[in-house]
């Protein structure tokens, strides 16, 4: 296939994503600061893991989140390294980075220094003004994303607003104003429609999505040994640490075993301003759910390496209970949803057994509470396995037709 032309904007090279094209070095570069913001969300709901906790660590999930997006959309369109998307991109991941450094005092000022809460409302707007300036440029002469572009300019503004606003606030109205800046983006970019957005290559925009998913699933492994690098090595943390990748192997089979490929290929399928409509709602929105329930995950596992290490007086018959337990058993459910949720709307397939699990593991956290951390690790390790090895049994000719069939 012969290289598209590059399009010239204000005498700089920009070129256009073709059909074929894959992530880019600069964009995994990007993702990078990603992990590191992932990492201070686990580790300030540690700190406080309540239900307050959780719900903050959502609502950073959700605007981390919707910051990275925006540039899988942006470099979907154009090559990310090329041009003044490189310098634009290194930008934004600088923004990002700094974001992410705020996130310990995105709630609470600590004493000293610069306005913690502040500092991440201003880089969050940096971000996005970057991400809508290099857009506009991109766009060039294409007229309607010319025009969606200045429809999506409001709830930009809107958000970032009630960010810095909630800045100067505390408890519970300083909560309230960040999930109304969390409505204020998702709602408006879902309100203006997809007409005029372009999505360019299928498989690059499933592979930047896939790629993100597997990133956090790293996190989840990275939260199993932080939480324990200060305890001795023990066979307790042996098990449990044994236990917390099985569940992140299985989460990984999950999702990359078939679902990624089905999910590339019908939005191969897909054209136009269908193409646009499956990327946005089964990606940009039913993929934070799967996020935030591998953070909730990581969470849990945290939690329960440093009970099983023996940190602050625990013992190996404390049970795990109250919101880390609802963040290990309720992220793996979210996930489970969060993927049925995505497959049916890439190809209308309900998958039953997902979310009978996810149901199943809701049900079963007031009946785990009763029992010691590792075994409420146990229970959830051996359901996932089960799930894993159901598919492999009852789908297996479906799968080996999926994974070798050509694309």
């Amino acid at each position: 296939m012969s290289k598209p032309p590059p399009s010239k904007s204000r005498g700089s090279r920009m070129e256009r994503i073709a059909e074929s094209s894959s992530a880019t070095n600069l964009e995994l570069f990007f993702d990078l600061v990603f992990v590191f913001a992932l990492t201070q969300v686990t580790a300030l709901m540690a700190e406080k893991p309540d239900a307050e906790g959780l719900l903050r660590g959502a609502l950073l999930l959700s605007v981390i989140w919707w910051s990275w997006i925006g540039y899988s959309w942006l470099s979907n369109l154009v090559k990310a390294d090329e041009g003044p998307a490189r310098t634009a991109m290194l930008a934004a991941m600088g923004a990002m980075f700094l974001l992410a450094l705020a996130i310990p005092e995105a709630f609470d000022d600590l004493p000293g220094g610069l306005d913690g809460p502040l500092v991440l409302a201003f880089c969050y707007l940096l971000v996005r003004v970057v991400h809508v300036w290099l857009f506009w440029i991109a766009a060039e002469d294409d007229a309607g994303l010319r025009a969606q572009i200045l429809r999506f300019v409001p709830s930009m503004v809107g958000g970032t607003a009630l960010l810095a606003i909630a800045s100067q606030l505390t408890g519970t109205a300083q909560t309230l104003l960040w999930a109304a800046a969390v409505l204020a983006d998702y709602g408006g970019t879902y309100l203006i429609g997809t007409s005029g957005w372009r999505l360019n290559s299928a498989r690059h925009f499933a592979e930047r999505y896939g790629l993100i998913i597997m990133i956090a699933l790293g996190e989840s492994i990275v939260a199993i040994g932080v939480g324990v690098t200060h305890l001795a090595i023990s066979w307790p943390i042996v098990l449990a640490a044994v236990l917390g990748l099985a569940i992140a192997a299985a989460l990984w089979w999950s999702y990359f075993d078939t679902h990624v490929i089905i999910c590339e290929r019908a939005l191969s399928e897909a054209k136009g301003d269908e193409r646009v409509s499956m990327g946005r709602t089964a990606f940009t929105y039913l993929h934070l759910p799967l996020l935030i329930g591998i953070v909730l995950l990581a969470l849990g596992l945290k939690k329960v390496l440093g009970y099983v290490g023996g940190e602050h007086g625990h013992t190996l018959s404390d049970p795990l209970y109250g919101a880390p337990l609802w963040a290990m058993y309720g992220g793996v459910a979210l996930f489970m949803f969060g993927y049925a949720a995505v497959a049916w709307r890439c190809i209308r397939s309900l998958k039953v057994q997902r979310v009978i699990l996810g149901a199943v593991l809701l049900g079963l956290v007031p009946l785990v509470a009763n029992l010691p951390a590792m075994a409420s690790l146990g229970v959830l390790t051996a359901l996932l396995i089960g799930l894993v090895v159901f598919e492999w049994f009852k789908y297996h000719d479906l799968r080996h037709e999926i994974r070798h069939a050509e694309h």
